[in-house]
């Protein structure tokens, strides 16, 4: 029987985690609508869009990742009691998003195209998807101060405006889409290209939104937001820590998944336009335990700022249970209706006979990606930040990488997701199993 306290950490977290799944659903339908619009456009378009994203998406989900300690040490300062010292958190990752932004930005333009004409992708793919690529990275710097002014509001349990900036954003993105890949106003340029031009202006209206509601909170006096802090060598290195602990766990999956973008570049132009149908699917369902992981985050760290041990059990448990159910309604969905998701984003029979059949055994990992990523993001904000880290390293680069270069020549497609499958796997276990361990030995 479940208990009142169990019963009311699962409403809190429910009451989080619906505007921050809403919110990151909304950062993969930037991405949804971009493939279809592009893959209506020209097939072969959005085979340049996919791997455009693929370097992309590594350097910007790791640059995510280094800005997660505005969220956690948000939450733990308010576990604390500590309020007037939480502006100093948010200028800290403002500072950071704007050194990350930029480094990022520099990297990806130069290394970038360099990167996609060197690998031997064949049928012009590399030089196609260089020009999308520099897009990609001018826009950096823009979205990692919405990431910062997001995760801060998430770690305040204020999600709502996020969630509802995101989708203000998907509009301008929607809009531009629209506008810009068949190139209406008669710029000169279209397709892929057109599309990331597209993600540059949602992504500047995020954070214009964001960065404008949060100066003008009436809250913000009473967390010294405008007050230079006085140094706290403490918190700026726990802040630090955590968000490169969850930097480097997002650069070995999303390395990973890049990876087998990459492995699929050189199946050919079909199988990289169908790989890119089936994990952008399997994106977007992975922004639902995405969600669930910030709000277990949340809930975690503020149990673990008021040093209350079952409260950290508590919520990490419920979280990772929330998730297991959820998913699997969402895999047992997505089962049936494969070949139809696939034909919204391209009506080519020869990427429905190879995209449908890999999103159905897509499915089987639905679950176990979902855990992974709520016990990961648990055990950070339990103090545990290395670990996590590890294990993503063993399950995404020395498990998923290898198997997925041996059955991709053997299965196509459907070998790049038996890999993402065991790895999964193995994640989730590793994972939970280590929070169980580190709730228990708090003090």
């Amino acid at each position: 029987m479940m208990t009142t306290q169990t019963r009311d950490t699962l409403k809190e977290l429910l009451n989080l985690a619906w505007p921050v799944v809403l919110a990151r659903i909304g950062i993969m339908t930037m991405g949804l609508t971009d493939a279809i619009v592009v893959g209506h456009y020209a097939s072969r378009e959005l085979a340049y869009h996919s791997l455009a994203w693929a370097p992309s998406s590594v350097v910007l989900t790791t640059a995510v990742g280094l800005m997660m300690g505005v969220q956690i040490v948000t939450a733990r300062l308010r576990g604390e009691g500590r309020h007037g010292e939480i502006g100093a958190v948010l200028r800290r990752g403002m500072v950071y998003a704007l050194q990350i932004g930029i480094a990022s930005m520099l990297a990806l333009s130069i290394f970038g195209p360099w990167v996609m004409q060197s690998v031997h992708f064949g049928e012009g793919l590399g030089e196609g998807a260089s020009g999308p690529l520099v897009v990609f990275a001018l826009s950096m710097p823009f979205y990692l101060v919405s990431v910062a002014a997001q995760f801060f509001l998430e770690g305040l349990s204020k999600p709502k405006p996020g969630m509802w900036a995101m989708w203000v954003a998907n509009g301008v993105n929607i809009g531009l889409n629209l506008l810009l890949v068949p190139d209406l106003p008669g710029l000169g340029f279209d397709g892929a290209i057109a599309s990331a031009w597209a993600t540059f202006g949602a992504r500047l209206a995020l954070a214009v939104f964001l960065v404008i509601y949060i100066v003008r909170l009436p809250e913000a006096k009473a967390w010294n937001l405008w007050v230079k802090p006085a140094r706290d060598r403490v918190t700026e290195r726990e802040q630090v820590k955590v968000g490169v602990g969850a930097g480097a766990s997002n650069f070995f999956e999303v390395g990973g998944f890049a990876a087998m973008t990459l492995i699929a570049g050189l199946l050919g132009a079909n199988e990289t336009a169908s790989w890119a149908i089936v994990i952008n699917m399997s994106a977007i369902v992975f922004m639902l335990p995405m969600g669930l992981s910030s709000a277990t985050g949340v809930l975690v760290g503020r149990a673990y700022g008021a040093r209350d041990r079952a409260g950290v059990m508590r919520a990490g448990l419920v979280g990772i249970g929330v998730v297991a159910a959820l998913a699997l309604v969402v895999a047992l969905v997505i089962w049936p209706t494969s070949e139809l998701l696939v034909r919204i984003y391209t009506l080519d029979p020869a990427l429905v006979a190879i995209a449908a059949p890999a999103l159905v055994l897509a499915t089987l990992f639905f679950v176990a990606d979902g855990i992974q990523v709520v016990a990961a993001q648990a055990n950070r904000a339990a103090g545990d930040v290395w670990w996590p880290s590890i294990m993503h390293f063993v399950s995404y680069v020395l498990i998923m990488m290898p198997i997925g270069w041996v059955l991709a020549h053997r299965m196509g497609v459907d070998g790049l997701v038996w890999a993402v499958i065991i790895a999964s796997l193995v994640s989730g276990a590793l994972l939970t199993g280590r929070f169980l361990r580190v709730a228990r030995r708090l003090p």
